[in-house]
């Protein structure tokens, strides 16, 4: 009898120890950088023009110079994303296909920037930006946050473009979604305040797999080591990001704030604001 009540608090005893080292290694899992605090402090209390103060139905469309121009003129901070071109020249678009702003077939990566120069965004007058024309334009007025665009494996975009911001004079961090971005920055410049982006990939219901398990509850982190965490304010609620932000007082960027009753619900929940659709009313 007693052999056998033993037996059963041995088992106990070892299921315990075990969900103990499962959570453990699950916040192990998901530390973000805890140092380099201080270069975050710059970035704070700037709202971000989502790829710059854009209408697409207007002769300022997103992501080109015209509204980068008027972000800057407005004061606000600017979210871009970066990519390759075919002759590996970085540009500003968003979209991996040209398709939604373009009314191209293909991909950004299918055509040389001199093919791309001939196609305009939104039927707009405006062309697809180099990455250097927008730093020209920015020059230093204002903060970035700066997306690279990395599909699969491929982070050649990096090295290229950290060698335009090295003689860049003004305020600037990097994010992407793609982890391997975030690890290249790691190792190969690692004062550069760099960003994890994630979703709600599951909640949303347009991914599934283990891979957007591990990148929806940002189980990468270990790895990356980001600076801050730029989440979908619509899933504010995901334990892991709500983790890095109280216990690890990592830096929370929400993304993307499209009105004011969106912003006010999000003020408590995040530190910074990457918005679009609307003129944030600051207090």
């Amino acid at each position: 009898m007693w052999e056998r009540c033993r037996d059963k608090m041995t088992i106990i005893y070892t299921i315990i120890i075990i969900i103990a080292v499962l959570i453990f290694l699950y916040f192990l899992a998901i530390m973000p950088r805890l140092g380099n605090r201080k270069a975050r402090r710059d970035f704070l209390g700037i709202y971000y023009a989502h790829r710059g103060l854009h209408d697409n139905a207007s002769d300022a469309p997103e992501n080109s110079l015209a509204a980068f121009k008027k972000a800057v003129e407005a004061g606000y901070g600017i979210e871009m994303d970066v990519q390759l071109t075919k002759d590996k020249v970085p540009v500003v678009f968003h979209d991996f296909t040209l398709k939604r702003i373009c009314g191209k077939e293909g991909k950004v990566c299918d055509y040389t920037l001199k093919e791309l120069k001939e196609f305009k965004l939104c039927d707009s007058e405006e062309e697809i930006p180099e990455f250097s024309q927008v730093l020209k334009a920015v020059g230093g007025k204002v903060p970035l946050i700066i997306e690279l665009k990395v599909e699969w494996t491929d982070v050649s975009v990096c090295p290229l473009v950290d060698e335009m911001l090295q003689s860049y004079k003004g305020l600037y961090c990097i994010e992407s979604f793609n982890p391997l971005a975030l690890f290249w920055y790691r190792r190969n410049h690692s004062d550069v305040v760099r960003g994890q982006l994630s979703d709600g990939f599951l909640k949303s219901g347009e991914f599934k797999g283990i891979l957007y398990v591990i990148l929806q509850n940002l189980m990468l982190n270990w790895a990356t080591k980001p600076d801050f965490v730029a989440y979908n304010h619509k899933y504010a609620d995901v334990c892991a990001r709500k983790i890095c932000r109280s216990l690890y007082k990592n830096m929370a960027a929400a993304w993307t704030i499209k009105s004011q009753k969106e912003l006010e619900n999000a003020r408590n929940k995040f530190d910074i604001f990457i918005f679009d659709s609307f003129i944030p009313d600051i207090k």
